[in-house]
């Protein structure tokens, strides 16, 4: 038995360091996703350790933790921001997303349940109550939670960590593929694909649902910056330099 004695403070000392950071970690990612923290806005160390009750060490920690995440950047000598992605990154995020999540696709068809096929219908008719009331703010979740349940359910620990690092970054963009028109319900009978190519157990018909469902988003997506073009007299109207001067999606 560890006698009260032998117990190095020091070590209870960075766990609780360590802990702190997690939680603060966990909390600053979650204002950033939402908005709260708007990309190219720098993070104000002296409010948020206050917000956050803690000294600047664990904060500055966390900071570098969302840093390696591509969520936030330094510049020397004038602090932290939230990361802006550019339209053209933007894009290329989807293709490269659409690729990972068509392999999410291939990899489930061999691992399909019937109790994944219930629990992936539940989140489908959930999404479908919230698409006809037209209610972003329901479906939002529900449509994040079924993508990382397919993702999760595949048990590919690499693919699981690229591919939520593609949707926090395409976060940033704010989720306009979806508002338009229409689109939870298009988003939507595109989920009920997924789910009937996955149980067909066909790995071809699975991987083409899922990647196209991607690149369905991408050209939505690209449709609500033609839209916006559309509808401002200057092509600058929606655009904002970013760290490497390109513009804010």
């Amino acid at each position: 038995m560890l006698e009260k004695s032998d117990f190095d403070p020091r070590v209870l000392s960075a766990l609780q360091t360590t802990s702190l950071t997690g939680v603060i970690e966990r909390e600053l990612e979650r204002l950033i996703l939402n908005g709260e923290i708007a990309p190219g806005e720098r993070l104000n160390e002296n409010r948020l350790a206050t917000r956050f009750g803690t000294s600047r060490g664990p904060l500055r920690e966390a900071m570098r933790s969302l840093q390696a995440k591509g969520l936030v950047y330094f510049i020397r000598n004038r602090g932290v921001f939230v990361s802006e992605i550019s339209i053209t990154e933007a894009l290329e995020l989807y293709e490269v997303r659409a690729a990972v999540f068509g392999l999410a696709g291939r990899l489930l068809s061999d691992l399909v349940t019937d109790t994944m096929l219930e629990t992936l219908n539940d989140f489908v008719d959930r999404m479908d109550v919230a698409a006809e009331a037209r209610d972003f703010d329901s479906y939002y979740p529900i449509n994040l939670a079924f993508h990382d349940y397919l993702v999760t359910s595949t048990g590919n620990q690499t693919l699981m960590r690229e591919y939520r690092s593609f949707v926090d970054k395409l976060h940033l963009c704010r989720t306009r593929g979806l508002v338009q028109p229409g689109g939870l319900a298009v988003s939507n009978r595109e989920h009920r694909e997924m789910i009937d190519a996955v149980a067909s157990g066909s790995r071809e018909r699975a991987h083409e649902a899922f990647f196209r469902h991607v690149d369905r988003s991408k050209q939505r997506f690209r449709l609500t910056l033609q839209d916006e073009e559309g509808s401002n007299d200057s092509p600058k109207a929606h655009t904002a330099p970013s760290r490497k001067g390109t513009a804010r999606a």
